[in-house]
């Protein structure tokens, strides 16, 4: 995809990490130089319809070229601003969503090229020095791609038990209360959850907590919240809590050594990227058992926690694209240490 007119950052990336629940955007000059940066409401086209989504990044992406000192008006800047466009998008779990998102997000004119991709391939990239490795993100959900600097991609659908997704926070708090419910009245073996679920909302049973969930006296977003009290309970030594973070464990490690295997890493030293939510607590029990599933695995990965904003690695995708020097990603880099 391509435009004529000389973009205001010659050379430059527009960079886009749009969550469920925030966007940033970043305006990068050629030689890695934060220019603008905004932030704004979160990226939710399977709810507002794809049209009304990209117009929510426009309006983050005005304030980011204001910012930058630029002239803007009406949503849009009045010429390009940069080279490339890297947007990377929650929800865009399909190629063909991508596809359909970049044409929208192009026809904006922001950029001369524009390519989208999942939300999970800049949490990759801001965790790995160049575009070769593999990400497992673990937050409310999970989800997992990898990536080589030819091009080549690994990828999952991730959208739930359809596509054999298991886990994230979300997951484990519906697990978590499933296993409860079960000890309380009999039909599963006994497990300190159902009883420490319902404390948490200073309840006496799952009964209660049960009746509350359904009749929505407790908010269904609130259910987030039965995550670390799971954790706490493991560590207690409740033998049920603790299978719950063995499974997570296996379902995280299986993810990344078939993305692994599809890539040819398996036996190669290589990246595991850890992201979300859950992998951000470092959960020591949780931390040992991915550490121990993934040396059986994959003996020559290296996994670690990212710590950088995503924004960074849409950011440096985009240096990818335009094919900027090291140099230009060092200070980036250093602009978000």
């Amino acid at each position: 995809m391509g435009l004529s007119r000389e973009p205001l950052v010659p050379g430059g990336v527009l960079a886009i990490d749009a969550g469920n629940s925030k966007t940033d955007v970043a305006l990068v000059a050629a030689d890695g130089t934060v220019l603008g940066a905004a932030r704004g409401g979160g990226f939710q086209p399977p709810i507002v319809g794809v049209e009304a989504a990209v117009s929510v990044l426009a309006r983050i992406v005005e304030r980011a070229a204001a910012d930058a000192g630029f002239p803007t008006g009406g949503g849009t800047p009045p010429v390009p601003l940069a080279e490339h466009t890297s947007a990377c998008l929650a929800n865009a779990d399909l190629p063909v969503e991508e596809a359909q998102l970049a044409a929208a997000v192009h026809g904006l004119g922001w950029a001369r090229s524009t390519e989208v991709r999942n939300d999970t391939f800049a949490i990759l990239r801001a965790g790995v020095d160049e575009p070769r490795g593999v990400a497992v993100v673990c937050g409310a959900g999970i989800n997992c791609v990898g990536m080589l600097p030819d091009g080549r991609t690994a990828r999952f659908p991730a959208i739930g038990k359809i596509s054999g997704d298991w886990g994230g926070g979300s997951g484990l708090a519906e697990e978590a209360l499933f296993h409860a419910a079960r000890a309380e009245d009999g039909r599963g073996g006994p497990t300190a959850l159902a009883t420490t679920l319902p404390a948490h909302f200073g309840l006496d049973s799952m009964y209660a907590l049960i009746e509350a969930l359904h009749l929505e006296t407790i908010e269904p977003a609130r259910r987030y919240e039965l995550t670390p009290v799971l954790f706490a309970t493991s560590d207690a030594g409740d033998p049920v809590a603790r299978s719950l973070l063995d499974r997570q464990a296996a379902e995280i490690v299986a993810l990344a050594s078939v993305a692994l295997g599809r890539l040819n890493l398996l036996d190669e030293e290589a990246d595991v990227v850890l992201g979300g939510g859950i992998m951000a607590a470092r959960h020591p029990y949780l931390m040992d058992a991915i550490t121990d599933r993934l040396a059986a695995r994959a003996p020559k990965a290296r996994a670690h926690v990212v710590t950088a904003p995503p924004v960074l690695g849409a950011a440096l995708l985009g240096l990818d694209h335009v094919s900027a020097p090291r140099e230009a990603q060092a200070t980036l880099r250093e602009h978000y240490a």
